[in-house]
């Protein structure tokens, strides 16, 4: 009962990863733009048909490095033509404009490949179980858990020890500044919003081995890495970090004492919990320009 258990707190872990890959490109977009991109959960379904498609050409592993690059490519068009209409506006706008895109995306995968689930079946590479001891666990969900914290730690390194980085945090907390010293945000809006959707991406071809893929699969985890950002505070990188693994934590949790259906009651009972005591979220940082 107690490896049981444990396994069940680790897919909450897993859970927690994948919606640390989605929350953190929210969290960019919208703390650099103004964006409430309700679109990002429809990015993650389209990486994981972009799985489908691709695997059977250039392999799983091919899949998961150009499933991405062609979302991060659509996103520089999407970011071009759409985003930077908004980027000045009430985040309101930008709310209503990709929930719009977030419909025209699920309804084009609906129309091309059908409404009905699709399998997509794990490389035979990762197939298998790895044995410590006397727990055991899926060596694909060991490899999905290990892929994000190197996507993590990436994603980190390129926003604290380069220049790009420090110019996106510059632009997070007062763009004003970057604009006196004659820096445009422009083409570095456009690249964090290629990357957050690349990730999105990422995630959603690392996700389709795990469940059946259909048009609908983004909805719940664009949600809960909604809940994420929340809990976690905007603008902070660890914040949503914490808050995703504390949110898989708690969801594997429940599912572990038997309370499967109360799972994603609890991520929100969560949230309301955090806002109450701290409305910033966990680790908030105080955004100049959204105060």
């Amino acid at each position: 009962m107690t490896l049981i258990f444990l396994s069940q707190l680790l897919n909450g872990l897993l859970d927690g990863f994948y919606y640390m890959l989605i929350a953190l490109g929210l969290s960019l977009i919208f703390s650099l733009g103004g964006i409430v991109n309700l679109a990002h959960g429809a990015f993650f379904t389209l990486g994981a048909y972009l799985a489908l498609v691709l695997t059977p050409h250039i392999g799983f592993f091919g899949a998961l490095v150009a499933g991405p690059l062609i979302a991060a490519g659509v996103a520089m068009v999407v970011e071009r033509t759409l985003f930077t209409r908004f980027y000045r506006e009430d985040p309101l706008y930008s709310l209503l404009l990709t929930f719009a895109l977030a419909m025209i995306i699920e309804q084009s995968l609906r129309w091309y490949f059908g409404a009905s689930p699709r399998a997509y079946s794990m490389p035979g590479e990762l197939r298998g179980q790895v044995f410590m001891g006397d727990f055991v666990y899926s060596r694909y969900r060991l490899f999905l858990i290990g892929i994000a914290i190197a996507t993590v730690a990436a994603v980190w390194v390129l926003l604290n020890r380069t220049a790009f980085g420090r110019i996106v945090r510059a632009g997070i907390q007062n763009p004003d500044i970057l604009g006196t010293l004659g820096i445009s945000l422009r083409p570095y809006l456009s690249a964090v919003v290629a990357i957050a959707i690349a990730i999105a991406a990422l995630a959603g071809v690392l996700m389709a081995p795990l469940q059946p893929v259909h048009p609908m699969m983004g909805v719940e985890v664009g949600t809960a890495a909604f809940v994420v950002v929340v809990i976690g505070g905007l603008g902070s990188f660890w914040g949503v970090v914490v808050a995703a693994l504390l949110v898989g934590l708690v969801k594997g949790l429940m599912i572990g004492i038997g309370y499967t259906q109360y799972s994603m009651l609890a991520i929100y009972l969560l949230m309301f919990v955090v806002l109450f005591l701290r409305p910033r979220g966990l680790l908030g940082e105080r955004i100049t320009r959204f105060e």
